[in-house]
């Protein structure tokens, strides 16, 4: 990431200087660089295959290797072209001695198709500073030198596509050059000139200059890569428990009063699980159990009866009407709803009956049911979508196409690992093309390839193996690849639980756990996630399982979230915090500037997150410190080591940290003495306020 933002300035419509000979990269066999080769540009996916993507907002860093033969300077500027036509140049500088390796960083502030070409060109100013400045010191050539800088300043000055009063610059500066009157330093230091060197800098005096092929990046609205999401279950909230022990569903109009406690937390994406009709062939009871009762609700996720498939709503929910006042309340308080999109069916299904090729029937008749050995779905068919490929993907469309017609906008896809890719890529772009503001999130825990593949033919976000990365040295590598190697196309959503997922970590952590794990998911990625039961501490998993026990996917489970609060029983005070803190600071709502630091202890994770003044939109530098002690089990203190450049700080100086959780403050310096106490408060967030300077 690009410590300072690049200067930005319209194009002229003329070439940057006279003459300058441009060259493109040819499509002729055996011609593939310009001139001055432009090559490896990023971002950019598989060799262009798809466009790269960002969301609104976003700062994304670009990147081009480029070079010439000799030792004359290059001069490499990226040309950004915006959804409506207008280009911005902004030059690019050299990341590292001998690498060749040019960047710079622009923030994307409007959605829609966005292209970059970079061009690269012979920057003859530089090249003759930098023979002149070695050699007239050094009395060699010294009257060919001023000649060779008035020629180029005088060129300069009859470009009729700069602006007058550069022209006039540079024809002074050109006179000076020739003036052997002066002494030769006087001469020289005509070039030091700071309007000057303003005037080179926005239409530099290039030669040569070559620009590469055009790339593509989606820029999609800034909830696509930004969001806190929270998941419950609308028939647990507000069930009640009948004096016969039967359950009484909750409703739509019921789970409406559980929506300004999650606002109030700071969430502004609810996901619902399936909202279907459910069957009641194979039914699941509790527990995953094959013995049902009367009653027992079943999964929600086995979709499809007799009143209805996944164009319908479960009656005991309410009605269509119904779900429309449940959005609206959602909206009227910041949320957005998040619909879950799962297709497979149950026995019961219409599509059983009516569209049997859409299924796989073994030699005995009988249709496979899903399967995850050992983990057994008897209760749920999956999707056949090679018997009848034109039919399914109609019938795919217009489900999602429905729902987006109801007032739905975000969709979490549930296994899209399990489904043919080809089928997400006709999906999402058939979608996108009519209404490019629909998010599709990926629950796919799966291998990388595949899970990186998704992301790459349209899905906006995904899960990822956050939750079984819990060291220091797993959450280290898993950061740093989410941060580096894959933001382009994989935008991770970090749930800390989800109702399959209650791992080890926070079934023996204890409440330090929790905090941790909501502490590095709210600060390290942009958008993360929290399923109910998390905020009330539910650790006790199904015996053999990986998951809660008495789980809510088949049965019902109201909460006493009042009483949990009550008796300081409940994390939502810390997750509300922490959403505040992601909501004031903007460094946390990027990605790409998460950086790693050291510590002493295995157990201390170190990480910041940075962003330059000139895209925070409040004039002033966001940077925080994240110290995190992993091992819920522990006091730890220790040293950690920083690089203090990365987030805005000069090698050397000191600075006050403010620790958001505690509100304790410290002053700073490269090295630190930590004490974190997982019992209290294991995280320390840290809001970094650099020292004037005549700070004592």
């Amino acid at each position: 990431m690009a410590k300072t933002a690049a200067k930005k300035t319209t194009l002229p419509t003329a070439s940057s200087s006279a003459p300058a000979t441009v060259s493109t990269v040819s499509s002729s066999a055996g011609a593939f660089v310009g001139r001055i080769p432009v090559l490896d540009l990023s971002p950019q996916l598989n060799d262009n295959l798809w466009p790269a993507r960002a969301f609104v907002g976003e700062v994304v860093p670009f990147a081009a290797t480029a070079f010439r033969e000799g030792h004359d300077l290059i001069g490499v500027e990226l040309q950004l072209t915006a959804p409506d036509a207008s280009t911005t140049r902004h030059p690019m500088t050299l990341q590292a001695d001998g690498a060749d390796r040019y960047g710079t960083a622009a923030q994307l502030g409007v959605a829609g198709r966005w292209t970059y070409r970079v061009r690269a060109y012979a920057d003859d100013f530089a090249t003759w500073e930098h023979n002149a400045a070695i050699k007239i010191p050094a009395g060699i050539d010294v009257e060919l030198m001023f000649v060779i800088g008035g020629a180029l300043l005088g060129q300069a000055g009859l470009d009729k596509a700069r602006p007058l009063a550069a022209r006039r610059l540079f024809q002074t500066a050109a006179k000076t050059l020739a003036d052997t009157e002066k002494s030769a330093t006087e001469r020289f230091l005509a070039v030091a000139d700071a309007a000057l060197r303003q005037a080179i800098a926005a239409h530099p005096l290039a030669g040569l200059a070559s620009l590469s092929a055009e790339r593509t990046i989606i820029v999609e609205r800034a909830r696509a890569g930004v969001g806190s999401w929270y998941e419950f279950f609308p028939r647990s909230e507000g069930a009640v428990r009948r004096a016969d022990g039967s359950w009484q569903s909750g409703t739509f109009r019921t789970a409406a009063k559980r929506l300004p406690a999650v606002a109030a937390m700071g969430f502004d994406v609810l996901y619902l699980p399936p909202i279907h009709p459910i069957g009641q062939a194979f039914r699941k009871g509790p527990n995953n159990s094959l013995e049902v009762a009367p009653g027992d609700p079943g999964s929600p996720w086995a979709i499809g009866s007799k009143d209805g498939g996944h164009d319908a709503i479960h009656p005991d929910l309410g009605t269509v009407a119904d779900f429309t006042f449940f959005l609206k309340k959602a909206a009227s308080l910041g949320i957005e709803v998040a619909l879950d999109f799962a297709l497979q069916a149950s026995p019961d299904h219409p599509w059983v009956l009516e569209h049997p090729e859409w299924f796989t029937t073994l030699p005995d008749g009988t249709i496979t049911y899903a399967e995850n050995p050992p983990k057994k779905y008897q209760d749920i068919y999956p999707i056949n979508f090679d018997n009848d490929p034109a039919g399914i993907r109609a019938e795919a469309l217009r489900l999602v196409r429905y729902w987006i017609s109801v007032g739905v906008r975000i969709f979490r896809v549930d296994n899209p690992h399990t489904k043919p890719l080809d089928f997400w890529e006709w999906l999402i772009d058939e979608v996108n093309a009519t209404d490019p503001d629909v998010v599709f999130l990926a629950e796919a825990f799966t291998r990388p390839a595949l899970m990186q593949a998704l992301g790459k033919v349209g899905f906006q976000q995904s899960y990822t193996y956050f939750t079984w990365r819990n060291t220091k040295t797993e959450l280290e590598e898993f950061f740093h690849g989410l941060a580096s190697d894959t933001p382009d196309f994989l935008r991770p959503n970090l749930f800390v639980n989800t109702p399959d997922i209650l791992t080890e970590y926070l079934q023996f952590g204890g409440p330090a756990a929790f905090k941790i794990r909501a502490a590095l998911a709210a600060t390290a990625a942009p958008t993360w996630g929290v399923y109910a039961g998390f905020d009330l501490f539910e650790n006790v998993a199904r015996p053999g399982a990986e998951e809660s026990i008495d789980n809510e996917k088949y049965e019902y489970r109201p909460r006493d979230w009042s009483k949990a609060e009550e008796l300081g029983k409940s994390l939502a005070p810390y997750l509300t915090l922490l959403n505040r803190i992601r909501a004031k600071h903007p460094a946390l709502r990027q990605l790409r500037n998460l950086n790693i630091h050291a510590s002493d202890d295995d157990s201390i994770l170190v990480y910041s997150k940075y962003l330059d003044a000139a895209f925070t939109g409040t004039g002033q530098a966001d940077a925080l410190i994240i110290v995190a002690n992993v091992d819920p089990h522990s006091v730890r203190q220790t040293v950690v080591h920083l690089d203090v450049t990365r987030f805005g700080i000069a090698s050397g100086d000191t600075f006050d940290v403010h620790d958001l959780v505690s509100g304790a403050t410290w002053t700073w310096s490269a090295d630190n003495f930590v004490r974190l106490d997982a019992f209290t408060e294991p995280v320390h967030i840290l809001h970094v306020t650099p020292h004037d300077p005549g700070h004592a």
